[in-house]
C-alpha cells in the first residue's frame, strides 16, 4: 500500500476547490504515520509543494520513516513550492527524488516531442540537483495509457507509480498508489494505514487497472 500526498497544513488562498481538498491537515499526517504498520506500507509525496520539507520531512526524520518526493522540475523555487536546497536536504535525509514531469500536465493529451521533454528534461533537471541518478516517476494526475508507459520504458524509467488506489505488488514495475485526502474523515485514512498491503483491491479496481494498461 502507497499512501501520496499532495501538501500538508493550510492550502494557499488561491488553490481551486479541487486542489484545496488534497491538501491535509499536519495532525491527520501525524496520526497517520503512528498508524504504519511496521511494514507493508510506503508514503509519497507529488508536486514538491513547500510543505513537503516544512511538514513531512522533519516529522519523516522523527519517526525513522522514509518517502519518496516526486517535485515538479518546471516549479522548483517558485513560490509555494520547495527549492533547490529544499530538495537537496531531502535527498540528503535518505529520501528517494523522483520525477512528476516538468509543469504537471496529462502525459496522455502530449504529442511525442512534448512528452519526451516532461520525462527527460525534467529527470535530467532532478539529478543535476540531487547529483543522483532519478530512476522513478509518477505520473500527473495519476494518467497514464499504454503509449505513456512506452515512453517511460524507453527513456529508462525503472519503476512508475500512478494513483490507481489499493495495494500492489512491491515488486511491480507499475505500481498503484491511494492519494490521501480531505473527503473522507481521517479515521479511514487510520484504518487503511494500518491495514496496509492486507487492503486488497477487489475485482472492479483490478479490472480499471487492467483497461488503463491496455487503452
Amino acid at each position: 500500500m502507497i499512501l501520496t500526498f499532495h501538501g500538508l497544513g493550510e492550502p494557499p488562498a488561491d488553490v481551486t476547490d479541487a486542489e484545496r481538498k488534497m491538501w491535509v491537515p499536519v495532525a491527520w499526517f501525524e496520526a497517520i504515520l503512528d498508524a504504519l504498520p511496521s511494514q507493508g506500507v510506503r508514503l509519497a509525496f507529488d508536486d514538491g509543494k513547500a510543505s513537503d520539507v516544512e511538514h513531512a520531512l522533519p516529522r519523516l526524520v522523527r519517526k525513522g520513516q522514509t518517502a519518496r518526493f516526486f517535485p515538479l522540475a518546471g516549479k522548483i523555487g517558485t513560490p509555494g513550492y520547495v527549492d533547490v536546497e529544499g530538495i537537496g536536504h531531502i535527498h540528503a535525509a535518505g529520501m528517494v527524488v523522483g520525477s512528476h514531469g516538468c509543469h504537471h500536465r496529462d502525459w496522455r493529451t502530449l504529442t511525442p516531442e512534448e512528452l519526451d521533454d516532461e520525462l527527460v528534461a525534467s529527470r535530467r533537471a532532478l539529478a543535476e540537483v540531487v547529483g543522483d541518478e532519478v530512476t522513478e516517476a509518477a505520473c500527473p494526475f495519476g494518467s497514464y495509457d499504454r503509449r505513456v508507459l512506452r515512453a517511460l520504458r524507453r527513456t529508462g524509467y525503472r519503476r512508475v507509480y500512478n494513483s490507481d488506489g489499493g495495494a500492489c505488488d512491491a515488486r511491480a514495475w507499475l505500481m498503484s498508489r491511494t492519494t490521501v485526502h480531505r473527503d473522507r474523515p481521517l479515521q479511514h485514512w487510520l484504518q487503511l494505514a494500518a491495514a496496509g498491503a492486507r487492503h486488497r483491491p477487489g475485482p472492479v479496481l483490478r479490472g480499471k487497472r487492467l483497461v488503463k494498461r491496455l487503452r
